[in-house]
């Protein structure tokens, strides 16, 4: 197991793949930890696959209040302390707004960045402060069930293992999910994005009910030269739904970009 110290705490985080495979860093979605990415993984040998859990996420600590900007400032962080940068980083949902951040404040770190199922701005300061009265008012399991039926497609519901993602999101740390949704009620990447300069690769999947495919090609719009696809029966976490179809998409743009 493996921890980057932060001022705030410890960062966990784990590598898989060859020593000289490209670097690749992975970020998740709010509510998930880093075993969003394994069925995506397994279809992509020879990658040096770097992931992390963000701040209450996973096995890193809590971290107290935060913005996407500190969550950029840590993933960063993660890649000095590697010293793999330049890199190829993937982020889905607040992920993806980790990665626009990041590749803003630091371009030297990152080569190309993958937006998957996530936008400039996702939802409303009334809709993050909604969810955020009632995680504090009946806990996360409260909207676990809501949750499923915004990020997966009806056919992945049907199947036994929407039980393991539901306690995920629900086993999930109630200060580090409330702090992710503050952080997302403040955000507006608009400015920052549009003026982003590298290869930029953006996804979306055509039943996300959570940041809907219209969202994200209006993200990737912004982007000068980036390209676009949408994952076909999958809502929220293509990686998941299909990580096939995801790792097609996705391997083209490495082998052009990730050395």
């Amino acid at each position: 197991m493996q921890v980057l110290n932060r001022p705030w705490g410890a960062m966990h985080y784990r590598i898989d793949g060859p020593a000289d495979g490209p670097p690749v860093v992975f970020a998740n979605s709010l509510g998930t930890d880093l075993r969003l990415w394994d069925a995506l993984l397994a279809e992509m040998p020879g990658i040096r696959a770097v992931r992390f859990d963000k701040r209450g996420h996973g096995l890193s600590d809590e971290g107290g209040d935060f913005s996407i900007d500190d969550l950029a400032d840590d993933a960063a962080a993660l890649i000095e302390h590697l010293a793999l940068g330049p890199v190829v980083f993937v982020g889905l949902s607040i992920g993806g707004m980790i990665a626009q951040a990041l590749a803003a404040r630091r371009p030297d770190l990152v080569r190309a960045a993958v937006l998957s199922n996530t936008a400039v701005r996702m939802g409303t300061t009334q809709s993050w402060g909604d969810r955020i009265a009632a995680v504090e008012t009946g806990g996360i399991d409260a909207i676990a069930d809501t949750i499923m039926e915004r990020w997966f497609a009806p056919a992945f519901r049907a199947t036994p293992v929407l039980a393991a993602w539901r306690n995920m999101v629900a086993r999930t740390s109630v200060p580090g999910y409330v702090g992710a949704c503050r952080a997302l009620a403040t955000t507006d990447l608009s400015l920052t994005t549009r003026l982003l300069d590298l290869p930029v690769l953006v996804i979306a999947g055509d039943q996300d009910g959570s940041s809907p495919s219209d969202l994200v090609l209006a993200t990737a719009e912004l982007i000068p030269g980036a390209t676009f696809h949408i994952v076909r029966d999958a809502g929220h976490l293509p990686c998941v739904e299909q990580p096939a179809a995801f790792a097609a998409i996705l391997k083209p743009f490495l082998q052009e970009h990730a050395r």
